[in-house]
């Protein structure tokens, strides 16, 4: 199934994407919902982020491409950092450029959606605490970054955690095509089976050290060949069995 959170005639709504329709629900795919007898076409709504984190418990240094890149030493557990709730943003939307960094690199990761309040799991446990998996954009001001020493800042501003287009069960996490194009030129090629630490370690890592909610999210890292964005420029994040989150980016008035 693919979840879809979308906006008509100014109602937010989730629904269930097949082919070129919505399926309207009532209620939301965290808690019990019904079908109801609305089917819209997909083209006349405004998707949405297709969940409300409360917080985005995102993975650092998870590609052992990405730490050669970085001259990174492999970590032994997962490396954690927080992103906002408030960097949340709805496909198609702009990814605003902060007047205060000189360099803004994309991140195309794989996203994990949590179904229902997770705490203190196994990670044999761990699938039924998923409600699916979705692209996320883990937008990174990279000269911030370095000039701190800590990644609160540099991974914080409005913006960016671009995330969507729709939530997808029934999905194996262990070997999906993840890409990144800059402006139709690819620009990331990899595999989730290079993860370090694969889905189930992550969660119940995670799930050890806070409380995961209904609609959080976890992102499980970048591969090697990320880079600098510019205003004008469009970026997509591409993962097999999901489909594609596109954002352009621009400099704020």
């Amino acid at each position: 199934m693919k979840f879809v959170r979308f906006r008509k005639n100014n109602q937010i709504a989730y629904g269930l994407a097949e082919g070129e329709t919505v399926r309207v629900i009532d209620g939301d795919p965290f808690s019990k919902y019904t079908m109801t007898s609305e089917s819209i076409p997909l083209k006349s709504v405004r998707l949405l982020a297709p969940c409300e984190p409360s917080k985005i418990v995102a993975v650092g240094v998870n590609y052992q491409d990405h730490a050669a890149e970085f001259k990174k030493d492999l970590p032994k557990e997962p490396l954690l950092f927080l992103k906002p709730s408030t960097a949340v943003l709805d496909p198609q939307e702009p990814i605003r450029l902060p007047s205060r960094s000189r360099r803004v690199d994309y991140e195309a990761e794989l996203a994990v959606v949590i179904r229902k309040r997770t705490a203190k799991i196994a990670p044999d446990k761990t699938p039924e605490f998923i409600l699916g998996y979705t692209c996320i954009n883990d937008v990174t001001a990279r000269d911030l970054q370095k000039e701190d020493g800590q990644w609160t800042r540099a991974k914080g501003f409005d913006t960016f955690a671009p995330l969507g287009p729709w939530i997808v069960t029934d999905l194996s996490p262990d070997n999906l095509k993840i890409e990144s194009y800059l402006n139709g030129e690819r620009r990331q090629s990899a595999s989730t089976a290079q993860l370090i630490f694969k889905v189930p370690v992550l969660v119940s890592f995670i799930s050890q050290v806070m409380t995961l909610l209904p609609g959080d999210v976890i992102a499980t890292g970048t591969p090697a060949g990320v880079g600098p964005m510019k205003s004008g420029d469009t970026i997509e994040v591409v993962i097999e069995g999901i489909g594609r989150l596109t954002n352009p980016v621009q400099t704020p008035n």
